[in-house]
């Protein structure tokens, strides 16, 4: 049950790791970067969404005003005179200095940095809608929210740092919180007279620092409270958006601190999500949920009407008349049972528990939050320094393997224009080529198969296809794919000791297969890939794609009799599918094998494989249904 709900402890100090290491690689002189939400706390389960927070470091806030500003800084004091606790005004100290900016307003003789403005400079044809004091795109599957920074501990949480608990958190985790201090969000009390003015003071990266001491059982539970709400709370129509999550996660804060951390062990899993279950009828009856840091706010306030809460308190009777088993209203819960709880107690076998992260990972939205990368300007000369400075070869090989991906985000930004100057050229390929090799690491091949095809169009025929050799060499059935289910031989393989103490990095890099991805206008993109002399977004199945490139280099070699050979191997691995998991990759590889048609002037196979490529692509539309 632990590895299908938060996977195993091996899998979310993975996803807290390649967390961190994103965000240190997204960190500039600008701007910080900081995973939040649940994906950023390492709990990852079905329909999670990748939470960004993003500190301006040119701006600062403080408490006292009286303390200096730094003259190179816009700087900021709270104001919390005329608002609701948990909320502040930010009024400009220094305003003599950097003058009064269009993101302020005046009030009287002050001026305040308004949220809206905040929120509307990062509106973007990626992030359109804007959701509380986030901006998320249209599937909701991104929020970002521009923050600002307090490097002191703000006075109404002061009583927390000394407030008696049974061991949780530590005295040195409770050390870290406060020298991190807190954050501030862009938006104010819905209603509000400054509603425009307010920023609500926001914990996240101290709940991010009481999440990671978390025990595996504390995070199972704190699971299985989030899947009672999200499955069987929420989908009663009158219930829903009553509740949220972070109230869930208020819950366990506050019995972590009351409770004995012995308390947390599996064997007490049942009556522990009992207990937190309890404490939430226990909040709803008496429409008081503290917050955990500063008490005095009623999460509940404004929440939840008299009519509300008597609908909601009758659902939660009756789920609590079913004792633990409420949960199994969970269809993702539906087929476990009491013995199943009891399988959680026994230890996971190693073996077991290794393969098993490895297979969660494959499946994880880790891979989309790397994109995140896409624009991060940490020079690559500080990237490498990081790595060669870092003693651990855990982190060291996640370093070596996100300075690839920088490398590969970067070769979007290049352009290869075929010009007479001869010194520009040999700049220009130097440039392209030092990209490229830096981008080998990402995974086995797909990094060499970039490469094939730069040198495939700038007409080096022969050096792509000895790279596309080699490339085929490395695409053997043991590799993995991402959204792929592990097979016997792969359960062997991972489970010999070499691998089984093989870091992640190191695995990505040695028995990762990743698909060749080509966006608009790429350079990379082989001329026979233009439609109408524009260009489109391809993700392409490496092996069908090695296959592919080879035949155009031959053919552009006019080696006739190995076009014909490799034409029918590039047939044969779509049929069989080999490295091909989604509709979608065999609509992309069919068209493919229809353009190889064209070129050679077999017109009627090329339709016949074109319309191959349509069925697959309707396919995958209805699977995304």
């Amino acid at each position: 049950m632990c590895q299908s709900i938060v996977g195993s402890v091996e899998h979310v100090k993975t996803i807290r790791l390649m967390n961190t290491v994103r965000d240190y690689l997204k960190n500039d002189t600008i701007s910080a970067c900081i995973t939040s939400g649940s994906f950023g706390e390492g709990l990852e389960m079905k329909g999670s969404d990748i939470d960004v927070m993003t500190p301006i470091k040119l701006i600062e806030v403080y408490e006292d005003p009286n303390i200096p500003c730094n003259p190179y800084k816009i700087c900021l004091a709270m104001t919390t005179d005329d608002t609701q606790p948990g909320f502040t005004l930010l009024r400009l100290l220094n305003n003599e200095r950097v003058g009064k900016c269009d993101l302020c307003e005046d009030k009287g003789p002050d001026v305040f940095l308004a949220n809206n403005s905040i929120k509307c400079l990062s509106l973007s044809e990626c992030l359109t809608i804007v959701h509380g004091p986030c901006l998320s795109d249209e599937k909701g599957f991104f929020d970002f929210a521009i923050c600002l920074h307090c490097k002191s501990w703000i006075t109404p949480a002061i009583q927390w740092i000394t407030r008696p608990n049974n061991g949780w958190p530590e005295d040195h985790v409770k050390t870290s919180i406060v020298q991190h201090g807190t954050l501030f969000v862009p938006i104010g009390v819905k209603g509000s007279a400054n509603e425009d003015l307010e920023w609500r003071i926001s914990f996240s990266v101290s709940e991010k620092f009481l999440i990671y001491t978390f025990t595996h059982a504390q995070l199972l539970c704190y699971a299985l409270m989030k899947i009672l709400l999200k499955d069987v709370i929420d989908v009663d129509l009158e219930c829903k958006d009553l509740l949220c999550s972070y109230f869930i996660k208020t819950i366990l804060f506050w019995i972590s601190e009351e409770c004995s951390p012995t308390i947390w062990r599996p064997e007490n899993l049942i009556s522990n999500y009992m207990r937190c279950f309890r404490r939430l009828i226990y909040y709803v009856e008496t429409s008081v949920c503290p917050h955990y840091f500063i008490p005095e706010i009623n999460l509940f306030e404004n929440k939840i009407n008299v009519h509300s809460k008597k609908i909601l308190l009758n659902k939660l009777y009756i789920l609590n008349s079913r004792g633990w088993q409420c949960i199994l209203f969970s269809k993702r819960l539906s087929n476990f049972n009491e013995l199943t709880f009891q399988r959680f107690l026994e230890p996971t076998l190693p073996h077991i528990e290794h393969v098993s992260a490895l297979e969660k990972l494959l499946f994880s939205i880790i891979w989309p939050a790397n994109g995140l990368l896409q624009n991060q300007s940490t020079p690559l000369k500080h990237i490498m320094h990081k790595v060669l400075s870092i003693e651990s070869s855990k982190i060291k090989y996640l370093f070596s393997f996100y300075m690839s991906n920088t490398c590969w985000e970067k070769l979007k930004c290049i352009s290869f224009e075929d010009i007479s100057d001869n010194k520009f050229r040999y700049k220009q390929y130097k440039t392209c080529i030092s990209s490229l090799l830096g981008s080998l690491r990402r995974d086995a091949v797909s990094g060499w198969l970039l490469l094939a095809s730069f040198f495939y169009n700038i007409k080096c025929y022969h050096s792509a296809i000895y790279i596309l050799q080699y490339s085929l060499f490395k695409l053997t059935p043991e590799k993995f794919q991402r959204c792929m289910k592990l097979s016997q031989v792969h359960n062997e393989l991972l489970n010999l000791s070499i691998f089984k103490k093989m870091k992640i990095g190191k695995l990505m890099k040695f028995k990762m297969v990743d698909h060749v991805f080509y966006e608009e206008q790429s350079w990379l993109l082989p001329d026979e890939l233009q439609i109408e002399g524009t260009m489109q977004n391809y993700r392409i199945s490496p092996v069908v794609y090695a296959h592919f490139l080879r035949l155009l280099c031959n053919y552009r070699l006019k080696n006739t009799r190995q076009c014909r050979d490799y034409l029918l191997n590039l047939q044969t691995v779509i049929e069989e599918n080999y490295f091909i998991i989604t509709s979608f990759d065999k609509a992309v590889s069919y068209n493919l094998l229809g353009k190889v048609f064209q070129l050679i002037g077999d017109t009627v196979s090329a339709e016949r494989a074109f319309i191959h490529s349509i069925v697959f692509e309707l396919y995958s539309e209805l699977d995304r249904l």
